[in-house]
């Protein structure tokens, strides 16, 4: 993308973040651009935007936005299309952009417009201030005691330093990045949706071998549960609680060791602390032993499932599962609880609105079919090597996404402060509409 591309002669700076910039570029400080603003709403009906980390600034309701809403926006300040809108709080963390909207921000944001007769590309300046290079420009100008709130005032703003190319340069930057931004997109958004894909497949072939098993020409019986069909007529029918029990264990049978909690995540994640004499576990907590399996009942549309193979402590949400005798195994039994028929029956069976939630009772209850414990055992092994080769392709796409974002990233860096000379490239790019871009998966939100 870059194979058109030269390199400038340089002049020094005595910039930290920045060594060296074009010698026909300038270096400005931002209050010779811009200069604040503070219009507020008097009623607050105007459109309710917020900074996104990844996106700029956005209508909130196309954001990921975990705080509440206010009760009424009457105050609140208000931005225009080319407004420059910082979340002061949140500045270092590219809680920042050129707006394109209309409408009301937080009062902790600040709001910044073009001086009468400045002529700048507003979208250069956007890709610059939320450059990697310049966020350390922010961050150091960013006061406080806590990094979470770090604030960046108006005045320490408006006396930050910014490289400026001639505007005719400007325009050609931010056309060459726009042109590469859609294109690096493009293949992230492929990439992730090869991801999904893979994602669906695995889940299809363990819901089917759990439910079939290995042999495609089986003799199929009804098995009498509406949402598990037919199944092979060898396989034995019964409720989940009559052959594993729920286990509320609170005592972990030794005074000293390493207790291994399971975090909040789909998954087996090891975090570690010894477990001294003095130790006390907490009340919402439960006890685990190797090849338990642990489910969570809270969201189980999460698919929260995990075998572990040390002794350990989990928090109350997990149900800790132990086969009571042969009809299951614990390998098994862990494949059957991913498997997409159990995630949407239980998770069909939730109650409460914000955080639903299952019941062991509605779990316990529930039909699966087992097959003998020799037949078990060979779905395990085949399910075993079935995700473990598609895992490790997962993984490699996951990667190859990290690249290409990380490419971008030094892309834009590299450009917006004159490392790369893209002026030749950007004349035989097509200009590009801004709404076809489309945007990275959301890394979190700086919100108000």
């Amino acid at each position: 993308m870059t194979s058109f591309t030269t390199t400038y002669t340089t002049k020094a700076t005595d910039l930290p973040w920045l060594a060296t910039i074009p010698e026909h570029w300038q270096l400005c400080r931002a209050k010779q651009i811009f200069f604040p603003v503070d219009i507020r709403s008097v009623d607050g009906l105007e459109e309710i935007l917020t900074v996104s980390s990844t996106l700029g600034i956005v209508p909130r309701k196309f954001a990921n936005v975990t705080m509440f809403e206010a009760i009424s926006y009457e105050g609140y300040k208000l931005c225009w299309p080319g407004d420059l809108v910082i979340n002061s709080l949140w500045a270092w963390a590219f809680a920042l952009g050129v707006s394109q909207y209309h409408g009301v921000v937080s009062t902790a944001y600040g709001v910044y417009r073009l001086l009468p007769r400045v002529q700048v590309d507003l979208r250069f300046i956007h890709l610059l201030l939320r450059s990697v290079p310049f966020q350390w420009e922010l961050q150091t100008r960013s006061k406080g005691i806590w990094i979470s709130r770090l604030q960046l005032t108006d005045e320490s703003f408006l006396n930050a330093p910014l490289p400026l190319p001639t505007l005719e340069e400007q325009m050609c930057i931010a056309k060459y990045l726009d042109y590469a931004d859609q294109m690096l997109r493009g293949g992230v958004s492929q990439k992730q949706r090869l991801v999904e894909l893979m994602e669906e497949y695995k889940r299809a072939v363990i819901q089917q071998t759990v439910t079939r098993g290995l042999d495609p020409d089986v003799l199929l019986k009804p098995s009498g549960i509406e949402w598990l069909g037919d199944i092979p007529e060898h396989w034995e029918v019964c409720r989940l609680k009559t052959c594993v029990s729920n286990v509320i264990d609170k005592e972990t049978g030794y005074d000293r060791g390493i207790c291994l909690a399971l975090e909040h995540v789909e998954g087996w994640t090891g975090k570690y602390w010894d477990a001294g004499e003095d130790f006390v576990l907490d009340s919402d907590v439960k006890c685990f032993q190797p090849n338990d399996v642990l489910f969570g009942k809270l969201r189980p549309y999460l698919a929260k499932v995990a075998r572990p193979d040390s002794h350990g402590i989990c928090v109350g949400e997990f149900l800790v599962l132990r086969p009571l005798n042969d009809i299951v195994s614990p390998e098994f039994l862990e494949y059957l609880l991913r498997s997409q028929h159990t995630i949407d029956a239980v998770n069909a069976s939730t109650f409460g609105a914000r955080m639903p939630r299952a019941d062991w009772q509605f779990i316990g209850d529930m039909h699966h079919a087992f097959p003998p414990p020799a037949e078990q055992a060979a779905i395990v092994a085949h399910l075993d090597k079935f995700t473990s080769d598609i895992d490790a392709a997962i993984a490699h796409t996951h990667r190859e996404i990290e690249l290409l974002e990380e490419y971008r990233t030094r892309l834009i860096a590299d450009v917006v402060t004159g490392k790369l000379d893209v002026r030749e490239a950007a004349a035989d790019m097509p200009d590009v509409n801004l709404d076809d871009i489309q945007p990275l998966a959301e890394g979190g939100e700086a919100d108000d």
